[in-house]
């Protein structure tokens, strides 16, 4: 119980730092402390499944950190601040866009929601589906006059069919709610 409330206490603390931040570098060290703080409680059911659906989240998010981290410091090198409302520099923008698309788990970049839904607890997986997308989607409020409406659109539409079209075929709650 003492873990458990230090991580969901961890993951509350990086939620709030990145939706308060105006830098780019806090912004991300409270997404990672938010990807940090979740393995330890996807994993706490000692199961083959969980360890996997770990796994998958942890390289993905890790992998949507870099490209976030590599988006800022591009920006930051055009632009010469660090500040998050000075996304201007457009091919960082587009990347920041696709990391933040994998981070939320929006198609086409949804690949492992559903399989690290189904290898977590149904409580967990309730986190996972809100918890977590609110410190990306925070980010994506603070910069949405710098984001391209095209892509916005077409990750939004294409999210809705992806996701109609997937969960027509399920029977697992979990997998579902991925889709859904």
């Amino acid at each position: 119980p003492t873990t458990l409330l230090l991580m969901l206490t961890s993951l509350a603390t990086g939620t709030i730092i990145t939706m308060s931040s105006t830098h780019w570098l806090m912004a991300w060290v409270g997404l990672e402390l938010n990807t940090l703080s979740i393995i330890p409680i996807i994993t706490k059911h000692h199961h083959p499944r969980s360890t996997e659906a770990t796994t998958k989240y942890f390289l993905t998010q890790a992998a949507a950190s870099a490209m976030l981290l590599f988006a800022s410091t591009m920006n930051a090198w055009h632009t010469g601040t660090w500040d998050i409302s000075q996304l201007t520099n457009q091919p960082a923008c587009t990347m920041f866009t696709m990391a933040i698309a994998m981070k939320l788990g929006l198609a086409p970049l949804h690949f492992w929601l559903p399989e690290v839904l189904q290898g977590t607890s149904l409580n967990t997986a309730l986190i996972i589906t809100t918890w977590q997308k609110l410190a990306p989607m925070s980010l994506m409020f603070l910069t949405h006059s710098s984001l391209n409406p095209t892509i916005m659109m077409m990750l939004g539409l294409l999210s809705a069919m992806v996701g109609g079209w997937g969960g027509l075929n399920q029977t697992q709650t979990r997998k579902i709610m991925a889709f859904s």
